[in-house]
């Protein structure tokens, strides 16, 4: 099992950094005026990377603080948005 966690550990990691790319992206869509892009990048954190995120935690049985936080931005950049 511990070479197992390591690995999800590892994909815990890649993730985070994906979403953070993905929450950059989304910055400099909505600062030069790219809404539909913007909504794209949203859209891949919200139904795809946040997903596989929580996946990964259940498998190690992490508290769910993370996904709370990553959640509250993407509903901030949503408010925002309108």
């Amino acid at each position: 099992m511990a070479k197992r966690a390591k690995g999800v550990n590892k994909g815990i990691e890649s993730i985070k950094e994906e979403i953070e790319k993905h929450f950059q992206k989304i910055e400099i869509d909505f600062a030069e005026g790219n809404l539909e892009r913007g909504r794209y990048h949203i859209k891949e954190v919200d139904r795809s990377l946040l997903k596989a995120l929580e996946v990964k935690m259940k498998i190690l049985e992490l508290p769910a603080d993370l996904l709370d936080k990553y959640r509250e931005r993407l509903e901030e950049i949503k408010r925002r948005m309108k």
